[in-house]
């Protein structure tokens, strides 16, 4: 069975151009020029993955997202003509798996695509959760439970917490965290990896256990269990 896209765009050209690429490589393809139409057909649809513009009306790509991750983790690949480091990182907060700007190859959408699908779909299916003292980590329930309390979490930011827990001690480079976390096809700016550890920080302030999520000055990070 293939997989289905839902693109959101409301560039004609845009969604023709991306709809003959997928289509082409045996993708199934929906379309919605809107916001509104977009989380109507994410409902019915039921899609694998998500292309979303960031720039669409009623209401834009930014609300879209936050919406979509309040019910799901289906994966969302964004698309705007803007460039900025800061535009990347609020994407990738509000839960986006990966970031496009235009003008783009549509070769390489597509790549990312294939990308962003075989990460999502090859996640490890017998260790879902990660314990630790006064600190859980549901990587199937996207839930992460501090102290016995239900914190709210981005999924990236939970993943990369997943990640870095389910290999205690072993020190990762911006580099390799990016490429194992948000996918070798991710060419993002290693700052990324810092903001989301600088969250995940603050929501595990004042903790007490027998691990540390630390700095490796000069390398990267690690999850220390001691």
């Amino acid at each position: 069975m293939s997989n289905k896209i839902l693109i959101v765009d409301d560039e004609s050209n845009i969604v023709e151009l991306i709809r003959l690429y997928l289509e082409k490589d045996g993708f199934d393809t929906v379309v919605a020029r809107d916001g509104n139409e977009a989380l109507s057909k994410f409902k019915t649809e039921n899609p694998d993955l998500i292309i979303l513009d960031i720039m669409i009306p009623e209401p834009d790509g930014w609300q879209v997202c936050r919406e979509i991750r309040k019910k799901s983790n289906v994966p969302i690949i964004m698309l705007t003509a803007k460039s900025e480091t800061f535009d990347k990182v609020l994407g990738l907060e509000l839960g986006a798996d990966d970031y496009l700007t235009k003008p783009f190859e549509a070769k390489e959408l597509v790549a990312r695509v294939k990308a962003v699908l075989r990460r999502t779909d090859t996640k490890e299916p017998d260790k879902k959760q990660i314990q630790f003292e006064n600190l859980s980590v549901n990587i199937e329930n996207y839930e992460l439970i501090i102290n016995g309390n239900l914190t709210d979490v981005p999924p990236k930011e939970l993943e990369l917490l997943y990640f870095l827990a389910s290999n205690p001690n072993r020190v990762y480079t911006r580099e390799q965290l990016l490429e194992d976390v948000w996918g070798f096809d991710y060419f993002g700016d290693s700052r990324t990896v810092d903001v989301h550890i600088k969250r995940l920080r603050e929501k595990l302030e004042g903790v007490e256990g027998n691990w540390q999520l630390k700095t490796v000055w000069g390398v990267g990070y690690k999850f220390e269990v001691r």
